[in-house]
């Protein structure tokens, strides 16, 4: 399990170090500035050949003591440094002045305004000795406020002298002007884009939230996390203040091959119905294939047996594409009363392509009102528009939401403003905050679709699986793949494996289906590719 830190959990693993004396602020700047140096040789060997030369932008806190650090481990293994300074020495923080001082004595540091008045730069910028990479110190994980204009001036100035491609970008810790807690930018006045991205950003210790939120890996390109030394199971164990600030942390999802096993290799004389039976219901003739989809999901994860309840009229559309799965007539809400009377079908789908309005806003109650293992998606959602508190009544601790934006907005519209708001300071309120507001006033696991998909359980577990860097899977936004999520997760509902980690490892094995097939991806291709991945991992 990975836990991905908020700035505030960040600073107080640091500070349960220094109060138990098992590290320095000056050793911690010390094994960051070797962590970046040995993160950019590691990732990008071929830039210690030929000319070497690296423009340090520091900053007025202790993220400017990791470049002043930079610049010397740099500079021992003979490359040309200029450090260019955003703020006076005199009003850094003790250990960035320590390393200012100490960088200062072998090397210039200028004030950061000079790189554009042709001191140095107005040459370099068309002659042979441009900077090899350019490394951003300013600021750390901690940055709440925007960027003052005139720096976010500088730092578009600067983009446009050395264009992406031309140096290689490096971001100590966070890329400035983003909100390590949210992944978005923290801009000034109308200006809502980075004045710069990345092509590599070292984070210490553990990941960010904002490294995999929002804009976050648009900003980071790649991310490399630089171990600094601390043990952080040594000072959870030792220091109460911090476990109970880090009950709270998130964790990046993982799958968990004990938990798809269970039913199977664990239980070699099962029965079907050991796995599980799930019911995905099904709009009328021509909208029937978001179910189908949904119901291959299910069956493919591992449900022991999987049936489509559709409307009469639309049967034999059903019955001319389905094989292994069952099918039964359903319709309207007294026949899923009727079909829910079989008290083998243990979790239920309900949304995609049922249709909008009072029949499957009846249809959905009827569901709940059985207090099975549920999902509603699609049209199960939208049909609640302009009456969430209808369907947040009838909802309990074994239901997943699993709406996409669109459809968040429609359940949530108050805390859909918040997080389309433009932030002005921070911590900056991120999809995290947006999906544990929600699963707490639904009363139930919401699943915050997008490549930074969020879930969370109220007063209990927060996961993101984001699609990001090397998981990175565009093609998955194509027509019907939320379908096929949809039933992935009521199959492993059906196997007994409890909601929120049911989402949790259906979304993970979503994305890493779609990563074996690569582009050209359609929904269909999903469930066939589950095998394969259930191999690879062990399963």
């Amino acid at each position: 399990m990975t836990e991905l830190l908020t700035s505030a959990q960040m600073r107080a693993i640091e500070q349960a170090a220094f109060d138990g004396g098992s590290a320095t602020g000056i050793e911690l700047m010390e094994r960051a500035g070797q962590g970046v140096v040995e993160a950019i040789l590691s990732a990008y060997p071929d830039v210690e050949q030929g000319h070497r030369h690296a423009l340090i932008l520091c900053g007025p806190g202790n993220n400017g003591g990791d470049g002043f650090v930079i610049a010397r481990l740099l500079q021992e293994r003979g490359w040309g440094v200029e450090c260019f300074l955003y703020g006076e020495a005199i009003r850094l923080p003790p250990d960035a002045r320590a390393n200012h001082d100490r960088w200062a004595a072998v090397g210039p540091v200028v004030a950061f305004n000079d790189w554009r008045f042709g001191l140095r730069y107005g040459v370099r910028m068309t002659g042979d000795v441009a900077p090899t990479v350019l490394i951003d110190a300013l600021f750390g994980t901690g940055l709440t406020r925007p960027l003052d204009e005139p720096l976010d001036r500088a730092l578009r100035e600067l983009d446009a002298a050395f264009p992406k491609g031309t140096a290689l970008r490096v971001a100590v810790d966070a890329p400035s002007g983003l909100c390590m807690d949210s992944g978005r930018p923290l801009a000034p006045g109308p200006q809502e884009e980075l004045p710069l991205r990345y092509d590599l950003t070292v984070s210490f210790h553990r990941r960010k939230l904002g490294h995999l939120l929002a804009e976050g890996p648009d900003a980071c390109g790649s991310v490399k996390v630089a171990d600094i030394g601390l043990d952080q199971a040594a000072l959870r164990a030792s220091r109460p203040e911090l476990r109970e600030t880090l009950a709270a942390a998130v964790t990046e999802a993982a799958p968990r091959a004990y938990e798809l096993r269970k039913g199977g290799e664990d239980n070699p004389g099962g029965h079907k119905y050991d796995y599980g039976h799930a019911l995905v219901l099904s709009g009328g003739p021509g909208r029937t294939g978001a179910a189908r989809l949904a119901a291959r999901g299910a069956i493919r994860v591992g449900a022991g047996l999987v049936t489509v309840a559709a409307p009469g009229s639309a049967m034999a559309e059903c019955a001319a594409h389905l094989t292994a799965i069952m099918l039964t007539r359903c319709n309207g809400a007294s026949d899923l009363g009727a079909v829910l009377e079989d008290e083998r079908l243990n979790a239920l789908c309900l949304g995609p392509g049922l249709g909008v309005g009072s029949a499957t806003r009846d249809m959905v109650i009827t569901a709940l009102g059985s207090r099975r293992r549920c999902v509603l998606d699609a049209d199960a959602l939208t049909s609640f528009a302009g009456s969430a508190p209808t369907l947040f009544a009838h909802l309990h601790s074994r239901v997943v939401l699993t709406p996409h934006a669109g459809e968040f907005a429609r359940l949530f519209p108050d805390i859909w403003r918040k997080l389309a708001e433009t932030p002005t300071g921070g911590p900056a309120f991120s999809k995290v905050d947006a999906t544990q507001e929600a699963a707490a006033r639904a009363g139930c696991i919401v699943l915050f679709k997008g490549r930074d998909t969020v879930i969370a359980e109220p007063g209990g577990r927060t996961v993101v699986c984001a699609a990001a860097y090397d998981r990175a899977t565009p093609w998955l936004a194509t027509a019907g793949a939320g379908d096929v999520l949809s039933g992935m997760i009521t199959g492993l509902l059906a196997r007994d494996i409890w909601p929120v980690t049911a989402a949790e490892i259906a979304t993970w094995l979503h994305v890493e289906a779609a990563r074996t097939f690569g582009p050209g991806l359609i929904a269909t291709d999903i469930p066939d590719l589950l095998p394969g991945v259930f191999r690879a991992i062990g399963v």
